[in-house]
């Protein structure tokens, strides 16, 4: 099943892996039944309103039931429960059919992080997996902050941030915010050692698992305090563990995810702007930083007006439609992700500067197709830009890497930049149509 995604800006989630045991299967119905109504009772404001299956239903139980049955294949059936509206949620739904074990698999992902930044709003959230823990038996449960299981090293799906797999779950590697430790890990550590680890709620359930919450919050899980909690609670449940190594490791992860002041070169702050808000918000600090650093060079695609080559067309107009007619290829190439390329402004030389960034353009696609096609169909553009917004004027020559744009006291080579600007991913960042049209601005003559 396709998952959908969350959409813009990326930003830090809750994230919840839970796999549980499933009991008798006679009844699905009655084997659910404690999950959906956890579900419901203590979701509150993050309540899935969506069902998606083979098709996408309202939520409601009648459409859970439905889905589960059209999207069954095999011994596994996969469906999703989300949010339409703020806050974001995104539940994988799976659950695994007799001969083999039966077993439900969640992961719960809701966005914002920001969300439980108050005790209040985690409890329900706690009580939920809490009641889901003691009715579905499992090896390993954890919730945290998605952004520190990145930096820790964690897969995105079916993370395990407690065990690991080589060694056959028998070995407690991380500390959560939220954990669920079963029988063979609390026998691993010891039963009464993990009863006593320092952490704000240590619980046995009834299964013989203990169910840990290390902070009553998880959304300030950066602060001193949190992994000063973290790592003690780490280094009691793995006494072989040095307590200033465990700690300093948190906290350098801390480091990596604090927020940084962007300070881009101005020329192209819109464009990086876009960029960053854009990049998973685990390595987007380390980008802005490297960004802050980072100084694209002097656009030089330019020659005094004076030494302006002559038109050499026979008839010039004629070739200045030609110019307007290659720009529609890039409005007819964008059109659909980038609306503002209609516009033929400087803010659609972001979005465009932005779209082929996302797109990996030069990596992807063809690169005889990117320099007869695209390359012309850019250059056009651009230039279209400086005559429309600056009052420019096309000086037409047959070579299009010749064409040039007279504005004020320069005349400029889009299609020269144009090329260079598609060579890599790294040069259209290096080589932007944001940073060219923001130095021709200045240069333009007064007035």
């Amino acid at each position: 099943m396709k998952r959908l995604k969350f959409h813009g800006v990326k930003e830090d989630y809750l994230r919840l892996d839970f796999k549980g045991a499933l009991g008798s299967w006679t009844s699905l119905g009655s084997e659910l039944e404690p999950f959906l109504q956890a579900l419901e009772k203590y979701a509150g404001e993050w309540m899935p309103d969506v069902v998606e299956g083979k098709r996408r239903r309202k939520y409601n139980r009648a459409a859970i039931w439905k889905a589960l049955e059209e999207a069954r294949d095999g011994d596994f059936v996969t469906i999703g429960l989300y949010r339409t509206k703020w806050p974001a949620l995104d539940i994988a739904f799976r659950l695994r059919f007799p001969p083999r074990s039966p077993e439900l698999f969640c992961t719960i992902d809701v966005k914002p992080l920001s969300l439980f930044n108050e005790e209040e709003r985690c409890r329900p959230f706690v009580e939920m997996v809490r009641a889901w823990a003691s009715r579905y038996p499992v090896s390993h449960a954890d919730a945290h902050s998605s952004d520190d299981g990145e930096v820790a090293g964690a897969p995105l799906f079916g993370r395990d941030m407690q065990t690991s797999i080589r060694d056959g779950f028998d070995k407690i590697y991380e500390v959560s915010w939220l954990n669920v430790f079963g029988p063979k890990l609390v026998e691993s550590v010891g039963r009464e050692r993990m009863l006593s680890t320092p952490a704000w709620r240590v619980e046995e359930l009834p299964n013989g698992s203990i169910f840990l919450v290390t902070r009553p919050t998880p959304a300030d899980f950066a602060s001193d305090e949190a992994r000063l909690a973290q790592a003690r609670a780490h280094v009691h449940l793995r006494p072989d563990l040095d307590f200033d190594t465990v700690l300093r490791g948190l906290r350098e992860r801390s480091a990596l995810l604090a927020p940084v002041e962007p300070r881009f070169p101005p020329d192209v702050e819109p464009f990086l702007s876009r960029v960053v808000d854009r990049i998973s918000s685990h390595v987007r600090s380390r980008k802005i930083a490297e960004f802050n650093a980072w100084r694209p060079p002097e656009p030089d695609e330019w020659r005094p007006a004076d030494a302006a080559l002559p038109p050499d067309v026979e008839d010039v107009e004629r070739a200045r439609a030609h110019y307007r007619y290659l720009a529609e290829h890039l409005v007819a190439l964008l059109h659909t992700k980038v609306p503002s390329v209609f516009d033929t402004t400087p803010e659609s030389l972001s979005d465009v500067d932005y779209e082929f960034w996302r797109q990996e353009f030069p990596r992807v696609f063809e690169r005889q197709n990117i320099d007869t096609l695209a390359v012309p169909a850019i250059g056009a553009y651009l230039g279209e830009v400086l005559v429309r917004h600056l009052g420019g004027q096309w000086i037409p020559r047959q070579k299009l890497e010749e064409a040039q744009v007279l504005v004020g006291d320069r005349v400029w080579l889009p299609f020269v930049r144009a090329w260079r600007y598609m060579r890599t991913c790294q040069s259209l960042l290096d080589f932007s149509l944001t940073q060219l049209y923001r130095v021709a601005e200045r240069h333009r003559a007064p007035g």
